[in-house]
C-alpha cells in the first residue's frame, strides 16, 4: 500500500470514502469509529451493495478515486465473488457486502457499543 502525501488525516479519507459510497447508491452505510479500541485503523465503514456486481463495482469506484484524490494505492479483497469485498486504506477499512453476506457476519454488532445498533 502506498502511503499517500503527510497532510491527509484519517477523518479526511473517511469523508472522500463516505462521499464516494454515497455516490455510488451503497446502502446502510455505518462508520465505526475505532480510535482508542484497536491500532489497526482509527475508522471502520460498512455498506451494503443490492447484488455482487453493485458490490463490486462501488469497491473498485472507491478505490480508483482514493487513487485519484489522494495518490493512494489501497488493498482490496473479495472483488471477485462480490459476496464481500474488504478495502484497506490504512487508515480507514471499508467493507462492502451484499445484504445477505452482512446479515450473516453481523460486524456492526462486534465494534459498535451494545444497544446502538
Amino acid at each position: 500500500m502506498t502511503r499517500p502525501t503527510k497532510d491527509l488525516t484519517s477523518d479526511t479519507l473517511l469523508a472522500e470514502v463516505l462521499a464516494s459510497l454515497d455516490d455510488d447508491k451503497a446502502e446502510e452505510i455505518v462508520q465505526i469509529d475505532l480510535r482508542g479500541k484497536t491500532q489497526m485503523a482509527d475508522h471502520m465503514v460498512i455498506a451494503s451493495g443490492r447484488s455482487s456486481r453493485q458490490v463490486a463495482a462501488i469497491s473498485e469506484k472507491l478505490v480508483a478515486r482514493l487513487k485519484e484524490t489522494f495518490g493512494l494505492t489501497a488493498r482490496m479483497e473479495g472483488k471477485d465473488t462480490g459476496d464481500w469485498v474488504l478495502i484497506d486504506t490504512g487508515d480507514v477499512i471499508v467493507h462492502v457486502f451484499r445484504p445477505e453476506v452482512r446479515e450473516f457476519y453481523q460486524l456492526e454488532k462486534m465494534w459498535l457499543p451494545a444497544g446502538s445498533v
